[in-house]
């Protein structure tokens, strides 16, 4: 990861953001969850292959967006609905993926959530994930450690694939020959997979010891960052997610126990 811009916040200024950020993203579950309790009037659109959208991403975007801009004017903002906002020379900038696994929500799963991050430069600061269905907070600032509803938690203490099930994502935007590849480097070494339609979940699930590791090859920003930090702060390795350009662009994803980190890597293809 790169250094911060020179214009980096005070602990005690990222702390506020900490705080305003948990009390929101409570609030944005709760709207969201508002709309799953009556999907069948959601009006829902296409954006491309396995790809939707309905009105309650939009709406909780908008609910994210006009808040910090109330509370943090001079902030930046990067939806996954609504684009960037002030991104560019932004000393700060809030990412913000408002229902992550929208497919899973629009069919009445509970596998979705609600991400929300705030990064400086290429430097990861605060990563919030609320799982509303399962009631779960994953929390993480910069060197502060992460907790789920409180209480700190570790990456797996794995050292093969064969020791638990490994997240593995997949959009259309990939070839889905690469997936094929990665199945099977992942199957043929007694490994065993895990995808339910939330990449910031299951990374999140990694974060908490659940799964022993995250693969993709393209995944976006705002559907990832604050469950990146999660897993930094919970103990794991990642790859440097955010080289280049891809806040805009995206990138392929690697995370896990420090210990299984070379292992996972080798399951993607070049």
């Amino acid at each position: 990861m790169t250094t911060p811009p020179d214009q980096s916040f005070t602990q005690a200024q990222l702390d506020e953001r900490f705080a305003f950020a948990t009390e929101l993203i409570a609030e944005a579950g709760a709207l969201a969850s508002s709309y799953f309790a009556d999907i069948e009037s959601l009006n829902v659109t296409s954006k491309g292959p396995q790809d939707v959208v309905s009105q309650a991403d939009v709406n909780t975007e908008l609910l994210i967006r006009e808040r910090l801009a109330a509370r943090f004017p001079d902030d930046a903002f990067f939806g996954e609905e609504t684009g960037p906002h002030g991104v560019e020379g932004a000393s700060g900038i809030w990412v913000v993926d408002p229902i992550d696994g929208t497919q899973p929500f629009t069919l009445g799963l509970p596998t979705w959530c609600v991400s929300i991050a705030f990064i400086q430069g290429a430097v990861m600061e605060i990563g919030l994930v609320f799982s509303p269905a399962a009631s779960e907070l994953f929390a993480a600032q910069r060197g502060r450690g992460a907790t789920l509803n409180g209480r700190p938690i570790s990456v797996s203490k794995a050292t093969s694939l064969r020791e638990g099930m490994v997240g593995v994502g997949y959009s259309t935007r990939t070839d889905p020959e690469d997936l094929l590849t990665t199945m099977s480097r992942l199957l043929h070494q007694g490994g065993m997979f895990q995808r339910n339609g939330s990449g910031a979940l299951t990374l999140c699930y990694v974060a908490c010891g659940r799964l022993i590791g995250y693969v993709e090859m393209h995944i976006n920003s705002w559907d990832c960052l604050a469950a990146l930090l999660l897993i930094t702060e919970a103990g794991g390795e990642i790859n440097d997610f955010l080289a280049g350009n891809a806040l805009h662009d995206g990138n392929r994803v690697v995370a896990g126990p420090p210990a299984l980190y070379g292992q996972l890597a080798a399951l993607l293809p070049e």
